[in-house]
């Protein structure tokens, strides 16, 4: 993996590069779309490629680990032959899905044990099988093991965690060194910084990633519980280390708003399920703010989903069509409102970039924020 960072924005840490990865390149900003068993729900590939211009998508290593499992991946040649994409893939590494099970996982110096969500099996995650399973999945950028830290957590559990997560992170980036990718091309593995909302413990973690010297790193334990403006303090804090001739990465996050303060603040990728999550629940996001499609007022709207809208559908559906295959519980609602979501982000990013590219992203982010915020 190649990057070059080719624009900044005069009036703020906005950046604008180019990833190359033996599967394609990445314009960045960057936002991925969240395919964590190997798709994106209820979006087929052919639409992520040419209505929603997807050019690099992420997969989730614990659910394709249990599900459809590791043997059967590599009896396929990996991930990309297995689902048919053929562009850039991302894999987290699983850590934060480990703590979403805080009920029913163990953690040791060791790693991770489990029991699965499917069928209730046991399973341990080592650093070294984290990479090992990513390996067999195949994914151009992947990340190292780590714990997510809750954004509530005090200081002395938010530092011992911290602890244990960069002890990881060696023995994650030795099995990385000592083995090579089973398909024939490269992966790039990122170091993850976390340490909570607690200054000194997130710039201790930013330089030892930044000491890998890694082709990325990526910035965990955000968007879970603590408050806006601290995340933002986190990204500043994080990014005045990490270095700049490398993507930075802001894991799981998030609203759209919370994406333009971001990518102020130098990060370069993105990724979250709230487009197509939101989606399937009624929550369109547009150029003039948020619309909840299962309000009776769009009920006679037959005005298009979104005039001048970033995909095929939003001049194809009008609000009230949408408004009644929701109320139907027509799954075509679905699909039609996670195309519709992810087009919207991704033009976004991409206009993002453009401002960047012309210096003007400052005063353009400034006026698009109150018209994301609204709710219509």
């Amino acid at each position: 993996m190649h990057f070059t960072l080719e624009y900044t924005d005069p009036g703020s840490r906005a950046r604008a590069g180019r990833i190359v990865t033996d599967h394609g390149v990445v314009e960045t900003p960057v936002f991925m779309p969240v395919g964590t068993q190997g798709t994106v729900k209820a979006v087929h590939f052919t639409e992520l490629k040419d209505d929603i211009r997807a050019t690099i998508i992420l997969g989730n290593t614990y659910h394709l680990y249990l599900r459809p499992g590791i043997e059967i991946l590599e009896q396929a040649g990996g991930l990309h032959r297995f689902n048919g994409w053929d562009r850039p893939i991302l894999t987290d590494s699983g850590g934060f899905q480990v703590f979403s099970l805080s009920a029913n996982r163990k953690l040791t110096e060791e790693g991770a044990e489990f029991r699965s969500h499917i069928d209730g099996s046991k399973h341990l995650f080592t650093p070294e099988k984290v990479i090992d399973i990513q390996r067999s999945i195949g994914a151009d950028i992947i990340m190292a093991f780590d714990e997510c830290t809750p954004g509530n957590a005090d200081y002395n559990y938010a530092r011992q965690s911290l602890d244990r997560t960069e002890r990881w992170l060696d023995r994650c980036w030795e099995r990385f060194r000592r083995t090579e990718c089973k398909y024939g091309y490269t992966q790039s593995l990122f170091p993850i910084v976390q340490g909570c909302v607690y200054p000194d413990l997130r710039r201790r973690a930013a330089e030892n990633a930044a000491s890998k010297g890694a082709d990325g790193n990526a910035i965990g334990g955000l968007a879970v519980g603590e408050p806006a403006e601290k995340m933002y303090e986190m990204i500043e804090t994080v990014n005045d280390i990490l270095p700049s001739g490398r993507p930075r990465y802001l894991m799981g996050v998030g609203t759209p708003v919370n994406l333009l303060e971001a990518i102020e603040r130098g990060v370069d990728m993105f990724d979250c399920i709230m487009p197509t999550r939101n989606g399937r629940n009624g929550r369109i996001f547009t150029e003039n703010g948020i619309i909840n499609m299962r309000n009776k007022k769009w009920e006679i709207d037959f005005s298009p989903l979104e005039e001048g809208g970033a995909s095929a559908v939003d001049a194809l559906h009008s609000k009230a069509c949408l408004h009644h295959l929701f109320k139907a519980n027509e799954i075509l609602a679905l699909q039609i409102a996670s195309i519709h979501n992810l087009a919207f982000y991704i033009r976004l990013v991409n206009e993002a970039r453009r401002q960047i590219v012309a210096g003007n992203f400052s005063r353009w982010k400034s006026e698009r924020i109150p018209h994301l915020q609204n709710r219509l």
